[in-house]
């Protein structure tokens, strides 16, 4: 239903039985009834049952955040990803009169009215300028500053639920990150200064390929790039299973390099964000989702690098600190520590290895459980809010090479970005790059 009547009766649906669904919780909780996560997952899914669009976005948010929400939950909220929304022609039509005016179709030689990809947030469309080069058209859907507006009010009470059962992690900071970036995925004008912002950190990096952005063709709901051609990763890897190396190598330059030496990471890593070209050189496609970092905290994950290799105590909590854990006690770095090994164990040893050298089916989630039970046991932690998607970048990619099978020497490719690193040098570079290209500095 596409009136704003019955998005509203919709969100409002939504939110009665999202909130019955609170109170009988919350009724199990007073009676002493032992929570069954299972249960309580799929009746929160047929509570949300009514809402499409940001929510997917969010379970994909959620699906590589450890700790955010236990899997089970993780797991039922990912199958609404299933229905993404899409628009008819006829309302592709209005919509793009909206945004370059009714004579919009002569600002393109062709333009298909079927979209060639739905999205959480918009869909794209194949189009082709005057000149005959191949673009790509994401268009927002309607209303949707509303609909994320609504959707973080039921996560908000997705994460109480589960802090009724579970303080081991404080979400407060987790949502206000996860509500500021979805609110900034709106807007497709900042995404275009992403994407050029990228394109040249990423202008003398190998094997990596930004899209160039039309700003004649983009407003804040519509953003239009050139179409860069290129296989899926998993497909290209069953094909070409000797690729598997070099594609992995070139992704990790194509995420650390910026945050290395500019402090910028590319928050989503989901898997269609990216394609492959025939040589093994990656397409970066989406660029909604991205950190900036002030270099403290970027000094911050090389400190502690340094700390666990060589065991100082005194420089992992100094490392935390900078993260925006505030007095942090032994027990908890120890325990913060456990998920530390794990994230820097590939780039510890000088040799070529898997990502991760067990037979664990989804990255990091063993390691996850039993960070989790360690911070119930000492009495649970909020984790800053900067610390959520770095966290979820790693994991991202992680599990990235996890699919890849990958045997590289990350240790050597980590030693390459950081050899010359200095927090002042990037704080330089970060403020020329970003003042360029209209993105705000870290507060």
């Amino acid at each position: 239903m596409n009136t704003l009547g019955g998005r509203l009766a919709r969100y409002a649906r939504v939110g009665t039985a999202v909130g019955g669904f609170a109170a009988r919780v919350a009724g199990e909780r007073v009676l002493g009834i032992r929570p069954e996560r299972e249960r309580h997952a799929a009746e929160l899914r047929a509570a949300l049952g009514g809402l499409k669009g940001p929510l997917m976005k969010v379970a994909q948010i959620l699906a590589t955040i450890p700790d955010a929400l236990p899997r089970e939950y993780v797991a039922e909220l990912s199958q609404l990803q299933a229905d993404a929304p899409s628009m008819g022609w006829p309302f592709v039509r209005r919509r793009m009169t909206a945004e370059l005016g009714p004579r919009w179709h002569t600002l393109f030689k062709s333009f298909e009215h079927t979209a060639a990809a739905a999205a959480s947030l918009g869909q794209v469309h194949r189009a082709e300028a005057p000149d005959g080069s191949r673009l790509a058209c994401k268009l927002q859907y309607p209303d949707m500053a509303s609909a994320v507006e609504a959707d973080l009010r039921q996560l908000r009470v997705i994460f109480a639920i589960f802090e009724r059962y579970d303080s081991a992690v404080s979400t407060r900071q987790i949502h206000a990150e996860i509500g500021d970036r979805l609110r900034e995925e709106l807007d497709y004008a900042l995404e275009a200064r992403h994407a050029a912002l990228y394109r040249a950190m990423l202008a003398d990096t190998p094997g990596v390929h930004v899209p160039r952005v039309l700003p004649e063709l983009s407003t804040r709901r519509l953003l239009t790039m050139e179409w860069l051609d290129g296989r899926k990763i998993l497909d290209f890897v069953a094909d070409h299973p000797e690729s598997r190396d070099d594609l992995a190598m070139n992704m990790f330059r194509a995420w650390y390099v910026p945050f290395y030496c500019y402090g910028v990471i590319h928050g989503d890593p989901h898997l269609g964000n990216y394609t492959v070209r025939p040589d093994r050189s990656v397409n970066l496609l989406d660029f909604g989702c991205i950190r900036v970092f002030p270099p403290g905290f970027v000094k911050g994950v090389i400190d502690l690098y340094n700390a666990l290799r060589t065991d100082d105590e005194e420089a992992a909590v100094a490392a935390y600190r900078t993260w925006g854990f505030a007095n942090p006690s032994k027990e908890l770095v120890e325990v913060l520590n456990i998920w530390a090994r794990f994230v820097y164990a590939p780039i510890m040893d000088d040799r070529a290895r898997r990502i991760e050298e067990t037979n664990a089916g989804h990255y990091g989630r063993e390691t996850a459980e039993r960070v989790h039970a360690e911070l119930r046991r000492v009495g649970g932690v909020e984790i800053p809010r900067e610390f959520v998607f770095m966290d979820r970048a790693a994991i991202g990619l992680g599990s990235v090479f996890l699919h890849l099978k990958a045997e590289v020497n990350w240790f050597r490719l980590f030693q390459d970005l950081i050899r010359d690193f200095d927090a002042d040098a990037l704080a330089e570079r970060q403020r020329v790059a970003l003042t360029a290209h209209g993105v705000p500095l870290p507060a």
